[in-house]
């Protein structure tokens, strides 16, 4: 009499396991049956795997679940990435849900997963809960001003998220200002990264007023918004008492020269400030000067990124004698700024003269 599933000895199925890939057992064997479960939930395979990345493998609301109900009670993985799949917000309920119980899983990528305001909120709720997870990627999905604020919430009563990537979500203005209020008391996040939400001076300066008061945030990626020069302004004057951020990315924004000149005048004060990258601002020979000035008496900036400003020949004028003299600089970037055969001139002099820059591109 042949035997069923049920009663098949669990060498048999450990010897059906070792031919298959980690997705296809936890994808199709999930909850086949109760000894099943039982059986994977021990399987040696198991009890080592630590990263899984499932990445554009159509991964919709059912899979999930059954992602979701392996993670409930693994205690091995670490990183999970599930970005370019079609999750939605049921999908997201159901890793959120796991997440509220998992205590070892450490990153989580739900990049690209059409998750809107109410996915958010569960993973937000999981957050509330969750003792394990220090970086979390929402990317490219759609949550809007109000899935910022679900994650905000969050965010005042986690004490393990260290690093929050929201690239492109339309959190705008609004969800800015929710973010900020939160880091004005939480003590771990220390990455934050809002690059191309639509926010404009008025989301920085509610930014401004979070770098006031923050104790934690040491990078922010604000790069593809449009601050402007006012918008510079304010995080400028938040960067003069600042003590933790060390990397600013204000690159694609539109500042300008006034802009440019309000974040040197910080420059002369922050102490801690090591990587700052204003690419692609229009900042032109006179922001190039104001920046000039700063690097004189700066004394910590390592990493300084003016590459697409239209500086020109006189914007190198302007920085080289500067440049010359630091020595603190270790990399600048000044490609297609325009600065033609006499500029070209003037950089291969700095790097003759100057004694600390490894790289000058």
């Amino acid at each position: 009499m042949p035997s069923c599933f049920s009663t098949l000895p669990v060498e048999f199925i450990y010897r059906i396991l070792d031919n298959l890939d980690e997705f296809t057992i936890l994808y199709s064997t999930r909850n086949v049956c109760a000894r099943l479960n039982s059986i994977t939930d021990t399987y040696h395979r198991y009890q080592t795997l630590e990263y899984l990345k499932l990445r554009d493998n159509n991964i919709s609301e059912q899979g999930a679940k059954y992602l979701a109900d392996a993670l409930a009670s693994n205690t091995t993985l670490t990183t999970l990435i599930l970005f370019d799949n079609e999750l939605g917000d049921k999908g997201a309920q159901h890793i959120a849900n796991a997440l509220a119980i998992n205590r070892t899983l450490m990153t989580l990528s739900l990049k690209r997963n059409h998750i809107e305001p109410e996915g958010a909120q569960y993973v937000a709720n999981a957050l509330s809960r969750n003792t394990a997870l220090i970086r979390l990627a929402l990317s490219a999905n759609n949550i809007g001003n109000d899935g910022a604020q679900h994650l905000a919430n969050a965010l005042a009563n986690n004490t393990t998220l260290t690093k929050l990537i929201m690239v492109q979500n339309g959190i705008g203005n609004q969800g800015v200002q929710y973010i900020a209020n939160s880091l004005k008391n939480n003590t771990t996040l220390t990455k934050l990264n809002l690059v191309n939400n639509q926010i404009t001076h008025l989301g920085a300066r509610y930014l401004s007023d979070a770098l006031s008061c923050s104790k934690a945030l040491t990078k922010l990626h604000l790069n593809h918004n449009n601050i402007g020069a006012e918008g510079a302004k304010h995080i400028a004057n938040a960067l003069i008492n600042n003590t933790t951020l060390i990397k600013l990315d204000l690159s694609h924004n539109g500042i300008r020269s006034d802009g440019a000149q309000s974040i040197a005048n910080a420059l002369t004060s922050n102490r801690v400030l090591t990587v700052l990258n204003l690419s692609c601002n229009d900042i032109r020979a006179e922001g190039a000067r104001h920046l000039a000035d700063a690097l004189i008496r700066n004394t910590t900036l390592t990493t300084l990124e003016l590459s697409r400003n239209d500086i020109g020949l006189r914007g190198v004028q302007n920085l080289a004698d500067a440049i010359i003299h630091n020595t603190t600089l270790t990399m600048m970037n000044l490609k297609w700024n325009q600065i033609e055969d006499q500029g070209a001139q003037i950089v291969a002099n700095i790097a003759s003269k100057n004694t600390t820059l490894t790289l000058l591109s």
